[in-house]
């Protein structure tokens, strides 16, 4: 099979100004020279200027794998693990420090909302100034127009400017003017997720066409273990710039799973600036606990399980509500639930919040959970905040008959093992 992207020895380093405080006066770094000389001349990733420092972090190290034509390669980590870098410089937006990479194809990339496009310009227009940078002839461009548009779904706003779109429409727009495109090797990042959930169904569908049928490349970056495993049959793990595992998707999800049990029972921001969430809502905490508020992340099978998450919201006269979604061991999408009273949407003023879901007892199988929460609008549908798998949490039957399982010891399959009401009764004789 043929390569259409081989990667070698790809690195990626920025430098990150640190700001001193008070007034470091020459005499003072020469001092600390003459007392520690080997320590300063060792320390090669920071430099002194004047009131700052610079040190240099690598976003990415070393990283090397091929993609196959026609293949879909799932790209997944946690945040801060370099998934974006690794796109960013796969789709040439930005050079790598070190390494090279070759390509053997037309590349076209999705990474960002409204990517490739100029605000001023209609959709109209922007399909036309798109498909130029992608290299397609005028006529290519017009033959594959009625297409666009329909799959995109912005007919009545065709021949307006697109800094007056949603982002949402700007997703459709976007991710329709990539793939009918038709590049050999497509790059999509998570920016699906901003869409509604119809629009992100037909998105895998179409990428799935394009690989299946079509013979095209697909890189993709998702937090969605469901739409990476229906979608890509190999997958690569990163973790901290390096990759950690590339092999079957399904045993990759596991070791994504399993190696952020570390997450546990807790996450705070204390800094809003680093918490997730935008100019509307932040959030600030998240955990699980017990029924007496305990915070724990270990349930038995038969027990309540509360989700608490604390925010903060930024800018009133915003509706919004909250959700979960909860994913198993194998990256299989258990289930999403939304606050049904929150759905009504009503408008938040500025200040702190908490909400709390409970999660049933005797519905969870044994086994480890990862919890995800949103902020969210459903109407149109936007994500104020969102965290995937940001907590774990493992489940335990002790054996003592109080769940589905009864008197059996044995092994006993499924993802959730409710606890049903049964009817019994002896019929009359005939």
């Amino acid at each position: 099979m043929t390569s259409i992207i081989t990667v070698k020895n790809i690195s990626k380093k920025y430098n990150i100004t640190h700001e001193r405080g008070g007034y470091i006066a020459l005499r003072d770094i020469l001092t600390d020279i003459g007392k520690h000389p080997f320590r300063f001349l060792k320390n090669k990733t920071k430099k002194i200027i004047g009131k700052e420092t610079k040190e240099e972090f690598w976003a990415l190290k070393d990283i090397n794998f091929e993609v196959q034509k026609g293949e879909a390669i799932g790209i997944i980590g946690a945040n801060g693990a370099g998934k974006s870098t690794l796109l960013k410089i796969l789709s040439k937006i930005t050079p790598p420090t070190t390494g090279e990479i070759k390509y053997r194809g037309r590349m076209s990339s999705l990474l960002e909302v409204g990517t490739g496009f100029h605000p001023e310009l209609t959709g109209r227009e922007n399909i036309f100034l798109n498909g130029a940078i992608l290299g397609m002839a005028k006529k290519e461009i017009i033959e594959k127009f009625d297409a666009i548009v329909e799959f995109a779904g912005i007919e009545k706003f065709l021949d307006t400017p697109v800094k007056r779109y949603s982002s949402g429409m700007y997703v459709r727009l976007a991710f329709s003017v990539a793939a009918h495109m038709e590049p050999d090797i497509l790059v999509v990042d998570e920016v699906l997720a901003v869409g509604d959930a119809e629009f992100q169904k037909k998105c895998l569908g179409k990428m799935d066409e394009v690989t299946k049928q079509a013979g095209r490349t697909i890189l993709f970056v998702s937090h969605n273990m469901s739409a990476i495993q229906n979608l890509c049959k190999r997958c690569i793990l990163l973790e901290d710039g390096k990759i950690k595992m590339i092999g079957e998707t399904k045993e990759v999800i596991k070791k994504y799973l399993n190696s952020n049990l570390n997450l546990l029972n807790e996450k705070k921001w204390e800094n809003l600036k680093f918490a997730p969430g935008n100019n509307v809502a932040k959030i600030k905490r998240i955990f699980s606990h017990k029924e007496n508020g305990k915070i724990s992340n270990t349930f038995d099978i038969t027990k309540k399980i509360g989700i608490t998450v604390e925010y903060k919201v930024l800018e009133s006269n915003h509706a919004f509500t909250h959700g979960i979604n909860i994913f198993n061991e194998e990256g299989i999408n258990v289930f999403n639930s939304h606050d049904i009273e929150g759905s009504k949407e009503k408008e938040k003023m500025i200040g702190n919040y908490t909400s709390t879901v409970w999660i049933p007892g005797n519905l969870f199988a044994e086994g480890i959970f990862f919890i995800g929460i949103a902020l969210l609008k459903q109407n149109p549908f936007f994500i104020h905040a969102h965290e995937q798998n940001i907590l774990s949490f493992k489940v335990t039957d002790n054996m003592n008959g109080k769940s589905a399982r009864g008197q059996h010891t044995g092994s006993f399959p499924g993802v959730i093992r409710p606890l049903l009401k049964w009817e019994t009764k002896k019929l009359k004789e005939i």
